[in-house]
């Protein structure tokens, strides 16, 4: 297990590096310093805002996701969910998802399983929100002239994607509604396959959605759905007003596409904090748009900055607060 973990790490570093490399090409130090001097903070500040706004966000939408396990406030919730994104910036292999459930079960008495149960659908949602503003983003802006093919393969892959996470959320749906009818045909789907394999996939497909207790209120839907809208709200308006810092002026649109481009960046294997493969998605998008390459990778450095150090100063915080450990929190990879 320990050489197969260490193979993913030093894979992720391996791209990260291919990636730096391929943007220290376009730097020229010079200019990143006198961008980085003339740009306005005030808009920074307002970037770095939003993105704990978001996280804030993503607390209430964790609440109402865990309301038919257990009513938690958000003095919980919050906590968790910096420590979790604190820790995709700093562990290999997005360990932060598991340490997020495993912190808030650990203080809230509640079996990591089903606290993770309850992230699966928390990135269901986030992925069928962020493919919404894919498919708007495409169909309502105009990219730069010789963008055309890229524009028409990435229509194609987000009605395509848009599709497969529907798919996920109708299989998911009567997988809990009507449980032993699904894994009936689900089994009978798998037939072709080793035996051994799909008596594993039913008894996992069992084991996983008994862990989710989604609330059927129309009130406590609406709030998942509201808060799925306004945490993207919030993760837009950072790009937006790092841009605005440099003086560069670029619709709502722009933005959101280049939030799109950074999302599948992230989900790249790459080194702890995305380095490297988060700026080069989000160099090339600013670049569509005719930014200098200079501006396009201070900006990138910048927009990377704002969502990686302050999340890692909170969340050092408080781990300390909640008498946490690194060693703690590392030891979750053995606990998967």
């Amino acid at each position: 297990m320990k050489n197969k973990i260490d193979l993913k790490l030093w894979s992720g570093i391996a791209i990260s590096a291919f990636f730096i490399v391929l943007l220290l090409r376009k730097i020229d130090f010079h200019q990143l310093w006198t961008a980085l001097y003339k740009v306005d903070y005030r808009f920074v500040a307002l970037a770095v805002m939003a993105t704990f706004a978001s996280y804030f966000l993503r607390a209430v939408r964790w609440h109402y996701l865990l309301i038919p396990e257990k009513r938690i406030s958000l003095g919980s919730l919050f906590p968790a969910t910096i420590i979790g994104y604190m820790a995709n910036n700093l562990l290999p292999a997005r360990l932060g998802e598991f340490i997020r459930a495993y912190v808030l079960a650990q203080k809230e008495g509640l079996q990591t399983p089903n606290v993770f149960a309850s992230l699966v659908i928390d990135r269901l949602f986030d992925g069928f929100t962020v493919l919404l503003m894919l498919l708007f983003t495409l169909f309502t802006l105009k990219l730069p002239q010789g963008m055309t093919d890229a524009e028409s393969v990435l229509k194609t892959g987000g009605v395509v994607t848009f599709a497969l996470y529907a798919g996920i959320i109708i299989f998911l749906f009567l997988l809990k509604r009507q449980t032993m009818r699904t894994l009936h045909w689900t089994g009978v789907l798998l037939k072709p396959f080793p035996q051994k394999f799909s008596e594993r996939i039913i008894r996992s497909l069992g084991s996983f959605i008994s862990g989710i207790r989604l609330s059927s209120k129309g009130g406590h839907i609406g709030a998942l759905l509201v808060s799925s809208l306004l945490i993207w709200i919030c993760c837009i308006i950072p790009v937006y007003s790092v841009l605005l810092g440099f003086g560069i002026t670029l619709p709502v649109t722009a933005s959101m596409f280049i939030l799109v481009l950074l999302v599948f960046a992230v989900m790249v294997p790459a080194s702890p904090g995305y380095i490297g493969t988060y700026h080069y998605a989000c160099f090339k998008g600013l670049s569509a748009f005719g930014i200098p390459e200079s501006t396009a990778v201070t900006v990138a450095l910048v927009i990377h900055a704002v969502g990686f150090f302050p999340v890692i100063i909170a969340g050092l915080y408080y781990v300390w607060k909640n008498k946490l450990s690194f060693n703690e929190l590392q030891g979750m990879e053995k606990s998967r």
